[in-house]
Parts: C-alpha cells; structure tokens; sequence
C-alpha cells in the first residue's frame, strides 16, 4: 500500500534525450520524489549514452539506477527480430520491447526499488473506463505528428495503471521550449532512431551479424515468370521499390516473401493494394460487440482506415477495410481504435 504521508514516489525510464529528461523536470515540478533508471541494453556507445544520463540525473538532483537488460534484451527482442524475418515476417521490436522490456521488466524493477509509479517520455494517455474492472486504456497523444500509441499497443490493462505519461498532452515543440526553461541547452530537435540496435548499421549487416546467410534466389511475379534473383528474401520487405535491379516502364514492388523458397514475389502498384487481411494473437483491451466496427492502423506511419473486424476459425480474426489498404505486411501489428482508444491488436498474418 502508498504511504500518504510521503510524496509518490515516481521511477523515470531514462535515455539522456530530451523527451525523458523534460518527463523527470515536469514530475519534479508537480511535487512527485522522483527516480531515474537507465536500462543497458546491448546497444553502441553504452558508456557514452550512461554518462550522458548521468550528466541529466545530475542536473536533476535525482538518483540513477542501472538496470541490466543485455541479455533479456537480446533473448527476447533480437532472436524475435532475427526470427521473424528467417520466416519471411518484417517483425516490430518497438511494440515487443515496449510490452517485454520498458513496461515488462525495467517497470518490475523500478517496483523493486520501492517507486509507487513508472513513466516515459512517450507520447501517448492513459483513460481509467468507468468499470468494477478498473480497467485502462491507451489513448493518442495530443501531437499527431508524434502519437506512439501505436507502438504501446500491446501494454495491458494492468502495466498501464502503473505508468504515468507526462508527456501526453504536449506538442514536440512545445518540449523543446520546456527543455530549456529548465536550463537544458544541449538539445538541438534531434530525433531518436526507431529501431535502437540499428544506430549507424544497416539492417542487411545487423542480419549477417546475427547469422543469417545470404543465399541466392528468384525474383518471380505472382504467375511464377522469374525475373531476376537475389542473395536473400529476408533482405526484403513488403512494399519495398529500391534494390531489385529490374527495369521497366513502371516501377516493380515487392508484394510478397515466400521464405520457404526464398523467393520474392514483385508486382505493380496497384498489387500492393487489399482490402482484406488475417491477424493471430489477438489482444482485445475490453469487451466490444462483434463485428467490431472502428479505425485500424497498420504500421506507425499508416493512416488509420475504418474496418470491420470479425472472428474466423483457429482464434484468427478477419479485418475487412471500406477501402483498399497498401502495403500490408505480414508481421506487422494492427492496432484497433475507437475514436483515440486503443481497444485492440493483433499480428498480421496475411
């Protein structure tokens, strides 16, 4: 049980950017005892990026925790990584380390610690629903050029009633602004990298790192007509145009992966396009009658389309958009809204 006789004690997941060190500031301003926790993960400059954090706990005048994350991280976000594109599957290590890591295991942490609250830098909300179940939802952040609601999508109810987002209703610029009038200087509009363990490698080499091997294949269309070849499928992804080496009067995209063949499938524009799609692992938020009818979004720069969603056999779930959608690619997440709530999502299969 909280103690009330003392401040909420808050665990702030640092990176030394400007969006978790303006989250620490704005808590300290509304009164909350706060804690700072970097997580070592096996990334590039590690002791850089530590004395980096340090450099902003200082400036705090909070503490900083350390909490070791190598080996989880690499059992649970890089073999997911690794594995999905072996099986010709272009994965989301955000949305999996988010639920896994940040929300998983650096929250239990912090929790471990003695903090009462764990927050991020995201910029995303948090809805109690008005049930017995106390149920939270997630919802979008004030900034639609910024929302990551997407890649927390997976968070449950439980992890999300022990997460504070300061952040939520704030516009990117406007953190800027606060970075400075709390004395942080250093930060420039500099943008953190979707996919930390990418920084300064592409991902063919980070693949090749990790083990898989080139291997020479076909470049087929939907009929089978081969066209050309490649040194690996999982070099590829769904609605890829660049590196496929065939001219023509238009341009030729990747509309598919046959990783059992190794083979990728090429096609036109207009064969990007579907209406409808699988997802497996469903997740529903709270109870909604089906059909479900709302807006899905299908990657985190995808405008969400208005879908219908219904069950199929072996726990899939079918979405049917009004209009077509481009570029849906298999291991993908399909997050479900209605209005700015996350109520759902589930893995593309298909």
């Amino acid at each position: 049980m909280t103690d009330l006789t003392r401040p909420c004690t808050v665990g702030v997941a640092m990176s030394g950017g400007v969006d978790s060190t303006v989250t620490a500031a704005i808590l300290l301003e509304q009164g909350f005892s706060v804690h700072g926790f970097f997580m070592k993960l096996p990334l590039p400059g590690l002791d850089e990026q530590i004395c980096k954090v340090q450099k902003a706990a200082d400036r705090l005048n909070i503490p900083l925790h350390l909490v070791e994350m190598e080996e989880e991280f690499k059992k649970r976000i890089i073999a997911y990584f690794t594995d999905s594109y072996c099986q010709g599957r272009t994965p989301n290590p955000c949305v999996v380390c988010n639920r896994e890591i940040k929300f998983g295991l650096l929250t239990e942490a912090m929790l471990a610690q003695g903090m009462d609250k764990a927050a991020t830098g995201h910029y995303a909300g948090i809805h109690q629903v008005d049930d017995i179940n106390g149920t939270a939802l997630l919802r979008r952040g004030k900034d639609p050029t910024k929302d990551q609601s997407y890649f927390l999508c997976r968070l449950s109810s439980q992890q999300l009633q022990h997460t504070l987002f300061p952040l939520a209703d704030y516009c990117k610029k406007d953190i800027f602004l606060q970075a400075q009038d709390f004395g942080f200087t250093q930060f420039g509009g500099d943008e953190s990298q979707d996919v930390c363990f990418l920084v300064h490698q592409n991902l063919a080499a980070f693949l090749s790192e990790q083990g898989m091997k080139s291997m020479r294949g076909e470049i087929v269309t939907k009929d089978g007509r081969v066209l050309g070849s490649h040194q690996g499928s999982w070099k590829y992804t769904v609605g890829q145009r660049r590196g496929l080496g065939i001219p023509d009067a238009t341009p030729w995209y990747v509309i598919g992966l046959d990783a059992k063949n190794n083979r990728v499938i090429i096609g036109k524009n207009d064969e990007l396009f579907q209406r409808e799609l699988l997802l497996s692992n469903m997740q529903w938020q709270l109870e909604l009658p089906i059909p479900w009818q709302g807006k899905v979004q299908l990657r985190s720069r995808h405008q969400a389309a208005e879908a219908e969603v219904n069950p199929v056999e072996n726990g899939n779930w079918r979405i049917r958009f009004q209009e077509p959608q481009r570029a849906v690619t298999p291991g993908q997440f399909a997050v479900l809204y209605q209005e700015d709530m996350v109520v759902g999502s589930g893995i593309i299969q298909s």
